[in-house]
């Protein structure tokens, strides 16, 4: 029998080695099942405490728990691969908006608010990214594809929810201002 104390360096080892977020359950086979998954959320917080105030963080996305940089310290890991992020057109972006905030949508729904035809190319790269899919069709004549964002584009936007996107007058505002989505 494992104490807590080992269970947490455990759990952040795997945490550490893990190129994904994992979640609950991944975690519980750890331990043979051993631990509820209450004991092993108990254990994540406390471990989440255990790197406040340092470079990385314990953060709980949309697939499971994952350690990353906190953002503050981001600009200086950039000076060590200075790729530049993907820029994406605003056309992709309030695609991206619409979808999030009304899914599952058709490409007529999203022609419908944006006043303007949908080009092929803009989802394409909503898709290669990961962040929509294809969830079914509408039941209409022509039976068009509906969209919905994918638990990728929770993950890469730090949320475990639609819920906690912000206001949809905020994402505007960020179109407004960048043209820039996350990495």
């Amino acid at each position: 029998m494992l104490d807590l104390k080992e269970v947490k360096v455990i759990l952040e080892t795997a945490l550490l080695a893990s190129p994904e977020p994992l979640s609950l359950n991944a975690l519980r086979k750890l331990f043979d099942d051993e631990f509820g998954a209450e004991t092993l959320r108990r254990v994540l917080e406390e471990l989440r405490q255990d790197w406040a105030g340092r470079g990385a963080e314990l953060v709980n996305v949309a697939t499971g728990w994952r350690f990353q940089t906190r953002a503050a310290y981001q600009r200086y890991l950039d000076r060590l691969n200075p790729e530049k992020p993907p820029r994406y057109s605003r056309a992709v972006l309030e695609t991206l908006a619409i979808i999030a905030y009304r899914q599952p949508v058709t490409r007529g729904d999203i022609e419908d608010i944006r006043g303007v035809a949908v080009a092929s190319t803009v989802l394409k790269a909503l898709e290669a990214r990961g962040w929509i899919e294809a969830v079914g069709q509408r039941e209409v004549p022509g039976h068009p594809v509906l969209y919905a964002t994918t638990k990728a584009f929770l993950d890469d936007l730090n949320l475990r929810a639609l819920d906690e996107l912000p206001p949809l007058e905020e994402m505007e505002r960020l179109v407004d201002q960048s043209g820039v989505a996350y990495r």
